[in-house]
């Protein structure tokens, strides 16, 4: 991302954290979190070292800023999809089968992102793993408010499990498209999203009949 000459302080501090970003995930998915420096972030980002302590404190607080930025963007991602759907006059499940694209397309850009989020779910040792828990609400908040919607108004069963069946839709998408990612690259994303719709349109679909 490149920043115009004469561009605010706010744009150019703005531009400069996405190259930090965009750096750290990639040198921590190649190499781990303890074996990545800050000097590595730094020359990877093209800044002075001084820079990363400019806009962060420390590699912790670094990482926790990256999971919270990464995930606040699938979040974003997905809402506005479901409200697409919804001015289109579609159904609250085709607001979550949207989702599930719209989760597709941005895995699909993030990989490096979504794959570290996947890996941390499953450590609960590390100093930030109270951001980790926000940062995943907001996410299934989102699923959930679609879910509910349905519920109320009759699209689905009022015995559903509305936060088990977000958390699981959710997690269908991420190990789904990281699977894709890792082990059927050649497969495309509208083949990929129309296996997950039909898993949709068979569970959940089915628990409104």
């Amino acid at each position: 991302m490149s920043v115009l000459p004469g561009a605010s302080p706010v744009t150019r501090r703005t531009s400069t954290r996405r190259r930090l970003f965009d750096a750290a995930v990639t040198l921590i998915a190649e190499q781990g979190f303890s074996a990545t420096t800050v000097d590595e972030i730094a020359d990877r980002a093209g800044v002075a070292k001084g820079t990363v302590y400019y806009n962060f404190a420390s590699k912790n607080v670094l990482y926790e800023e990256l999971l919270r930025d990464g995930i606040d963007l699938l979040a974003d991602s997905l809402r506005r999809a479901a409200d697409t759907t919804a001015a289109r006059g579609g159904t609250r499940v085709d607001a979550l089968d949207a989702m599930i694209r719209a989760g597709l397309d941005f895995i699909a850009c993030s990989p490096a992102l979504i794959q570290l989020y996947v890996a941390e779910l499953w450590r609960t040792n590390r100093t930030w793993r109270a951001t980790l828990t926000s940062v995943r609400g907001r996410a299934q908040s989102v699923v959930e408010a679609v879910l509910r919607d349905a519920v109320e108004t009759g699209e689905l069963s009022d015995e559903l499990d509305i936060p088990l069946t977000a958390s699981a839709l959710l997690g269908m998408v991420l190990v789904a498209a990281l699977d894709w990612q890792s082990f059927q690259p050649d497969r495309s994303v509208e083949d990929v999203h129309a296996a997950l719709s039909r898993l949709l349109q068979g569970r959940v679909g089915a628990a409104g009949r």
